[in-house]
């Protein structure tokens, strides 16, 4: 019997060790696909950089079922897609799209990823007050997916301090008035808070380090961290040092991926597939 064909990909920058072209692939297989899930990294593509504008017209053009799109690039090509779920016309974020009749759908599977994790690693965790570290593409999805698990309040904090306040008032409109709102100064109020999440970069391989001073953490709190390389971050390895309930970036990983295979194939994977596939790239050298 011939194979369907699916070619998809990931566009991003620095996206060398990035686990997801394994789970697809994987799971392609498992399920009778010919599926080829490639790399677009633009930090690999010399002097003459292509911009978004014209990888996702190429990825269109070349046969491309769809591409995840990842920092930094989340939020810039909203502006060159058709069409937008409802969670992204809400978030303001895209990691999924779909080339779809000579149209380009945009979707955020991040913040089911997200929510997914969340509700399986930290049942029962105390979220009346969260801070949230990042207002970028993934720190929007995380916030929604926090209130979407019951959060009372989240504090986002960004670099940028105008991205914090854009996304507050965004979920704002869709959640009510105090359930979200910006802050500038992190030290004032990490001591009340129930829970941290990082959802920056820093903490990947390529940037180490940590999102806040760690002695601001307390053994009271938990701490979840969207970085997945490494899978025990600075931050994750101090706030466990003190005692304090984390979770790491895996799930929110597998579980977007779940979503997206779905989105481009139109089959359902199996998510515990999808795991013992990210698991078994824990010891293969990035490429």
């Amino acid at each position: 019997m011939t194979r369907r064909s699916v070619l998809v990909g990931l566009i991003g920058k620095g996206i060398q060790m990035s686990r997801t072209p394994a789970m697809h692939e994987v799971e392609g297989r498992e399920l009778g696909l010919n599926l080829v899930y490639t790399l677009l990294d633009t930090d690999r593509m010399g002097p003459s950089v292509p911009s978004l504008s014209e990888l996702i017209r190429y990825a269109a053009c070349f046969g491309f079922s769809g591409v995840n799109v990842t920092y930094p690039y989340k939020q810039e090509i909203l502006g060159l897609l058709d069409q937008l779920s409802n969670d992204v016309a809400a978030i303001g974020s895209v990691n999924t799209v779909i080339f779809e009749g000579g149209r380009r759908i945009g979707h955020n599977t991040d913040l089911w990823g997200f929510r997914e994790s969340f509700r399986r690693n930290m049942a029962g965790a105390t979220r009346d007050t969260v801070l949230l570290i990042g207002a970028g593409g993934a720190g929007s999805a995380v916030a929604q997916a926090l209130l979407d698990c019951g959060t009372g309040e989240i504090l986002v904090h960004d670099i940028q301090a105008a991205r914090a306040e854009v996304l507050a008032m965004r979920l704002t409109s869709r959640f009510g008035a105090g359930r979200i709102s910006a802050i500038s100064d992190i030290s004032t109020v990490a001591a009340a808070v129930d829970g941290i999440v990082n959802a920056t970069p820093v903490g990947m391989a390529k940037l180490p380090g940590t999102p806040i001073d760690t002695a601001l953490l307390h053994p009271r709190m938990w701490v979840a961290d969207i970085v997945y390389f490494p899978l025990e971050t600075e931050f994750l390895k101090a706030a466990r040092r003190i005692g304090c309930r984390t979770m790491g970036g895996e799930g929110m990983a597998v579980f977007q991926a779940v979503r997206a295979f779905e989105l481009f194939t139109g089959l359902a994977p199996s998510s515990m597939r999808m795991q013992a596939a990210f698991a078994a790239c824990e010891n293969i050298p990035a490429g």
